[in-house]
């Protein structure tokens, strides 16, 4: 009898180890495969071309990828051996969706954006500086600063985190969704100012065909622009500021800028719109 249940015991003992071993082996198996499919994932992710937002439009970011911010950020990419692909989103959703790893980067914004959206990173050099002015009918309205918009109707585009923060005590603000809808709401007289980027309302003007709008000088503010990737990209910030400084320095970024905005720069483009 006591045989028997030893016999019993040794038998239940080795099919119990047997069960143990054959889960260990699925398990390690499952895992292996996990890591392959992680490895491979990061792989493909490594060779495809990043995705970039923007609410930048003409003459700085075209649907042919032919403006002067799309020149500049495919070239300092490509020498850091990144291909980039660019869209184009209202500004309030382009900044979300890098945030939430959508997209992988946002151009062009002020500086400070990454304290209040944790999950992006600025690249620490700006592409450029951005004049920001007012855009009316009325050519002597003064704009010295911020303040010079109390006593008018202003319209912006909804998303730009610089004019939200600093226009205030306005007589009316509209919140237009676009740069079409912003220009073509002053062009119908309803708002006295359009506040927007000095090369991108005189593009838009001339493109709609709205005559008698001015841009207004001084700009009510100029600022640096940066690039900003979704922290997932962390390892891109350094090589892309080097990058952007080595443009600047070896003569390429004042060629792009020339080849894409050489009416602007001259002041033809605002000139027209104006007539």
């Amino acid at each position: 009898m006591a045989s028997r249940l030893v016999d019993s015991f040794m038998t239940w003992a080795g099919k119990s180890q047997l069960i143990i071993v054959q889960r260990l082996i699925v398990q390690i198996f499952i895992v292996q495969f996990l890591i392959a499919l992680l490895l491979a994932g990061a792989a493909a992710a490594a060779g495809r071309p990043l995705l970039l937002s923007t609410f930048a439009g003409p003459p700085l970011s075209t649907g042919r990828g032919d403006g002067f911010y799309d020149l500049v950020l495919k070239e300092a990419f490509r020498r850091a051996g990144r291909a980039i692909e660019i869209i184009p989103l209202p500004a309030e959703r382009s900044l979300k969706n890098v945030n939430l790893g959508i997209t992988d980067g946002d151009f062009v914004r002020i500086a400070g954006l990454d304290a209040l959206y944790p999950e992006i990173l600025m690249v620490p050099e700006k592409i450029d500086d951005f004049e920001f002015v007012g855009f009316s009918r009325d050519s002597s309205i003064p704009t010295a600063d911020w303040q010079s918009l109390i006593p008018y109707d202003v319209a912006i585009v909804r998303g730009w985190k610089i004019l939200e923060n600093n226009i205030v005590g306005y007589r009316s603000l509209v919140r237009l969704k676009n740069q079409r809808l912003l220009f073509t709401l002053l062009g119908k007289d309803r708002a006295d100012i359009a506040v927007y980027s000095r090369f991108e309302g005189c593009a838009m003007l001339n493109q709609l065909g709205i005559k008698g709008v001015h841009a207004l000088d001084p700009p009510l503010a100029v600022r640096e622009m940066y690039l900003y990737l979704n922290r997932r990209h962390h390892a891109l910030l350094p090589l892309l500021a080097g990058h952007l400084r080595e443009m600047k320095d070896d003569g390429t970024f004042a060629a792009l800028k020339e080849e894409s905005l050489g009416p602007f720069l001259q002041g033809k483009a605002c000139v027209e719109a104006g007539n």
